[in-house]
């Protein structure tokens, strides 16, 4: 082992989340996985070509250089679709490559006119439309002087769809304004149906929506968290179960995080363990050091709290978790030694630690923990 520790992805746990994000949509609806945050944290390189193998052909990402990864790591022909930010010089390549982009404002959208034009080649562009989450997007009131660019230019435009992002579909407490923010994008879109411009793709749904809005289903949804195996809020699994009783979590982890005992030592009674007084044993104690810490993503907002597993039994981490190791009480483990496996996320044996157990403890959401883990953590694929 190269690295202090390593990412497994299980390529079966995600066939099996894309055929049930599948089954949950029209057949006319296409599946865009995003991939924005270094895939959720699973890693760009060795996400999309298992992706791939499980029948994705349409990725979304938020920034410029993840489409080029993403566009690197293809073997075969996709969709790529950048939601946010391009820096304008950028815009050259993008179109070139036929890379798909959200256009909110004139001056993304005069720049990729002005840069098809000298390409000799149509802009794949995506309306994003401001509907209340008040980040980016027109609004309503600019449909009129955005219909009459586009006419003017539709031999360096091609307008494939038009889009919104929804502001928290995973909390019944934004009901009100999920429910607004539906109705403006309706309303929009038969605006520019007014002026003629009629849209291949229209798009709303995230993996929150998909379950509890189920009527922004539309001709694309852009799911993130869903595929890797998580729900993007308990409250939204619960709406599932409720909606479909009997029913068990359909949804499988993709990955798991692993390490190896480093060292271990025995700690007599009344000593305290690493930096500082946070932690004093009871009893004489054997503590062993995992060579993992909050440079690697394991949060430091876990010290005296996570847990993990060593020898298919849970571990308490002891101390302060340090930058790149932590203390963990293996007292009552029988036959740990050095180079023992340790799982950080994930199974052994009988035994699960959960992603959404580490970040409850940690006080970070799902999504906030598995894109702090570092790129340079090396990836490796399960079945």
């Amino acid at each position: 082992m190269l690295h202090s520790s390593y990412i497994e992805l299980n390529k079966t746990a995600l066939s099996n989340n894309i055929n049930f994000i599948k089954s949950l949509l029209p057949s006319t609806t296409q599946l865009s996985a995003v991939v924005k945050g270094n895939a959720y944290g699973h890693g760009i390189e060795n996400y999309i070509p298992i992706a791939e193998n499980a029948g994705v052909n349409h990725f979304s990402v938020y920034k410029m250089d993840e489409a080029q990864r993403v566009f690197k790591a293809l073997k075969n022909k996709a969709t790529i679709l950048i939601m946010g930010f391009i820096d304008l010089n950028e815009l050259t390549w993008v179109i070139e490559n036929e890379i798909e982009f959200f256009i909110y404002d004139d001056e993304r959208l005069l720049k990729a006119i002005e840069i098809a034009k000298s390409l000799d080649k149509k802009a794949i562009i995506h309306i994003e439309i401001e509907t209340g989450l008040n980040r980016t997007g027109y609004l309503p009131k600019n449909i009129p002087n955005l219909s009459k660019i586009i006419k003017e230019n539709s031999n360096q435009l091609n307008v494939k769809g038009i889009c919104s992002h929804l502001a928290g579909a995973e909390s019944i407490s934004n009901y009100i304004r999920i429910k607004s923010q539906i109705s403006s994008f309706n309303k929009s879109v038969k605006s520019f149906e007014k002026k003629g411009i009629i849209f291949q793709q229209k798009h709303l749904a995230c993996s929150a929506a998909l379950i509890n809005y189920p009527k922004t289903k539309l001709d694309l949804v852009r799911v993130g968290i869903m595929q890797y195996g998580l729900w993007s809020s308990k409250e939204t699994f619960m709406y599932f179960l409720a909606k479909n009783k009997d029913a068990i979590d359909p949804l499988k982890r993709v990955i798991s995080w692993k390490s190896k005992i480093a060292n271990i030592k025995e700690v007599r009674s009344g000593d305290f363990v690493g930096y500082g007084t946070t932690f004093m044993t009871e009893g004489n104690m054997k503590i062993a050091l995992i060579p993992v810490g909050y440079s690697d993503g394991y949060s430091r907002s876990l010290s005296n709290q996570g847990r993990v597993l060593v020898n298919g039994i849970r571990a308490s981490v002891v101390g302060i978790i340090n930058m790149n190791s932590i203390m963990i009480d293996i007292t009552l483990i029988p036959d740990v030694k050095i180079g023992d496996e340790v799982v950080l996320i994930g199974n052994q044996n009988e035994m699960d630690v959960s992603i959404a157990s580490f970040s409850e403890l940690s006080n970070l959401l799902n999504y906030e923990l598995l894109t702090r883990i570092p790129s340079e953590i090396p990836r490796h694929i399960t079945e």
